[in-house]
């Protein structure tokens, strides 16, 4: 045999990778860590969404890439954001785009009077919504009205200027904190905070505070927050607002945030662990005491969100309801947010955000030394802040008192109990978790639970759609202790309509939200409501 060729074919390979061994060294080494960096991409979208999201988005990216399928996908998505905002165009087409040439002066309050009337009957028929009922309903909406009145012209903003306004904040965030376990709890000074716009913003405000309060504490610059799913979606915005990487964890059988999975997601970034007392969604209360071992067994923070339950729950435990520990009593707890426009019964608009101590709370304040306009400083989001809605909280709270919020606490919480026995009557439906307050969740496995909700809206019922599993809520408040037989009334007869014609109504929500719990594809979910929104502003 000749070897010849061989050979020469051997040296002919040996001179090329001699003359280029440089460059396919470097291709490798790019392959390699080309190929790394996509894995390692891969991967941490895997961890952040989930394997099924991850392909599911994946594909839909790539089908969208063949002529004429993203055209067809947008028409679709269309269709549903019309189905959605059905009516609401045609309400619009009225709508004034530009200032009269000639002031109206005072006869604008019949025009505002005509478009009141125009509003959904909501007295006694929503879920949440408005808090304030009752034969005395009129008086406390009328001296709210008047403490607002008098105080319109005032903004915080220039405390030397309006004293008294300051007072008045100053005096509502120490009674809420005093509601709230300030003389209970076991350390760490003074609790502090400011009033707010609402829960979002008090929520905003403790999520930012404790970012730059565990940078300065730990040095952490790539923050991380870690709530249950049922916490509320302002944890989401705040994410979003001060680039937080959010992580959203299940929770338990009992739907409440499940602590151990909570501490597996855990990690050197962490700034900030969230409860709820109680949830949104189902009116449970989270295991707050073992998220507190958990935050400080970490040096992390530990947020709780008792924007619904901060002016119940205080009150349920001294009339001898089983209400487990939730506030600034336990140790852990950094910073809690309660809404005083909803069970405190002040003007909407008005919530609090409370710290554990002065050295969390001055994280939240923005200083501003270099502008041209001179020294400036804030305390919250807002600038410029109205004054008269803190007047009116003051004067909600002050007329009120203990004995007022005890006796409000006591008409709701047994209206909730006899709401909770009234659905544990009717076989087709059933209750989500143990309430723990005054928001009652339920669902069927028999019946499109939703369609029952567009029979109840068609009898002026306003409740909240859930997700989650799929169910509905009622939080109640003193607007239905005097129409708890005719809300369960309702329920059983729409349950029956549901039950005898399965279908959903024209223009109610229940094809909508069947058509969202059917998308795979939750980034279209979402682009769908981002469309909707869009097209309502």
């Amino acid at each position: 045999m000749d070897f010849s060729l061989l050979i020469d074919l051997r040296a002919s390979a040996n001179s090329f990778l001699s003359k280029y061994e440089p460059l396919a060294l470097f291709l490798t080494a790019f392959l390699t860590l080309f190929v790394g960096r996509v894995l390692q991409s891969f991967l941490h979208v895997v961890h952040e969404k989930g394997f099924k999201q991850t392909i599911i988005g994946f594909s839909m990216s790539t089908i969208k890439l063949i002529p004429g399928v993203n055209s067809y996908i947008e028409a679709e998505k269309q269709k549903v954001v019309d189905k959605m905002q059905s009516g609401v165009k045609s309400k619009r087409e009225g709508w004034r785009k530009e200032l009269p040439s000639a002031g109206l002066g005072a006869t604008v309050i019949e025009t505002m009077k005509e478009e009141k009337a125009k509003d959904v009957v909501w007295q006694g028929k929503c879920s949440g919504t408005v808090y304030i009922a009752g034969s005395e309903s009129e008086g406390h909406f009328s001296l709210i009205n008047e403490a607002c009145s008098m105080f319109a012209h005032t903004n915080p903003l220039h405390l030397d200027v309006f004293q008294s306004v300051a007072r008045f904040e100053a005096e509502v965030v120490a009674m809420t904190a005093a509601l709230l376990g300030n003389k209970e709890k076991a350390s760490g000074g003074q609790v502090c905070g400011n009033m707010t716009s609402g829960g979002t913003e008090s929520i905003l405000l403790a999520v930012k505070s404790s970012r730059d309060y565990m940078k300065n504490k730990k040095g952490i610059t790539r923050p991380e927050m870690i709530i249950p799913e049922s916490a509320h979606s302002a944890y989401d915005k705040a994410a979003q607002y001060f680039n937080v990487k959010l992580w959203r964890v299940p929770v338990n059988k009992e739907f409440q945030a499940d602590v151990k999975a909570i501490r597996r997601y855990i990690n050197k970034n962490t700034i900030l662990i969230v409860g709820s007392a109680p949830g949104f969604p189902h009116g449970i209360i989270d295991p707050i005491e073992e998220l507190g071992e958990l935050a400080s067994s970490y040096g992390i923070c530990l947020h709780v969100d008792l924007c619904l339950g901060g002016f119940v729950l205080p009150f349920a435990r001294k009339l001898g309801y089983p209400i487990p520990p939730f506030d600034f009593s336990v140790q852990g707890v950094t910073s809690i947010s309660v809404d005083v426009h909803k069970y405190g019964l002040a003007p909407k608009g008005t919530s609090v955000v409370l710290y554990r101590n002065h050295e969390i709370r001055k994280h939240q304040f923005v200083a501003v030394t270099e502008w041209s306009g001179g020294l400036y400083v804030s305390p919250t989001i807002a600038g410029s802040r109205p004054g008269g809605l803190i007047a009116g909280a003051w004067a909600a709270m002050m007329s009120l008192g203990q004995e007022g919020y005890l006796e409000n606490t006591k008409a709701i919480m047994e209206v909730s109990k006899s709401i909770q026995k009234g659905i544990k009557e009717i076989t087709e439906l059933s209750i989500i978790g143990r309430p723990d307050m005054t928001i009652v969740a339920f669902g069927s496995d028999v019946l499109d639970i939703f369609e029952v909700n567009d029979i109840l809206s068609s009898k002026g019922w306003h409740l909240n759609a859930l997700q989650k599993p799929n169910s509905i809520h009622i939080c109640v408040t003193l607007q239905h202790v005097s129409v708890v037989d005719d809300f369960l009334q309702d329920l059983r007869e729409s349950v029956q309509t549901v039950k005898a014609n399965p279908g959903p109504i024209s223009g109610g929500l229940a094809p909508i939200y069947g058509a969202a719990g059917k998308m795979p594809d939750r980034g279209m979910v979402s682009e769908l409501l981002v469309n909707y929104m869009d097209s309502t502003c």
